[in-house]
């Protein structure tokens, strides 16, 4: 049996199935555009925050009290008793509250008159200087090195 050769045909055929076309090569895909896409990322990154700012500050403007409630009640002074304990000085209505305010409860300590607080006890260590760290440190070096 003789061995099949190719005709001229079918080995013309065979190459122009085998390579793409001309157009296909024409629209061949550019490089990525690196640039253009970070651009792209940090404005809508931007984008995000001024919205993120944005509906912060409308919820601050829409929860706040308006009218008379927003001048009735004022806290004029508050401490920290313990690790989660506070007691406040709230003015309302032309009297002062007293407070005790802990996780869950708000208890009436007090009741008295717009600006009838006692005076508070002066006490030999009350001055400015000492109430800051450095003074008080400074202090007890010296309670320590004095002879």
């Amino acid at each position: 049996m003789l061995p099949i050769l190719p005709s001229r045909l079918s080995v013309l055929l065979i190459v122009l199935v085998a390579l793409p076309p001309k157009a296909a090569l024409a629209q061949a895909t550019p490089a990525p555009d690196i640039g253009g896409g970070f651009f792209q990322l940090l404005f809508g990154l931007g984008v995000v925050i001024i919205l993120l700012f944005a509906s912060l500050w409308l919820l601050k403007r829409l929860s706040a009290p308006r009218g008379e409630a927003a001048g009735m009640l004022r806290v004029v002074s508050g401490i920290a008793v313990g690790a989660r304990e506070r007691v406040v000085v709230v003015e309302i209505a032309g009297n002062w509250l007293v407070l005790g305010v802990a996780p869950g409860r708000v208890t009436a300590l007090a009741e008295m008159p717009r600006g009838s607080a006692p005076p508070a006890p002066a006490t030999a260590g009350s001055s400015a200087g000492s109430r800051d760290f450095a003074g008080r440190l400074r202090q007890m070096f010296d309670q320590r090195n004095a002879p």
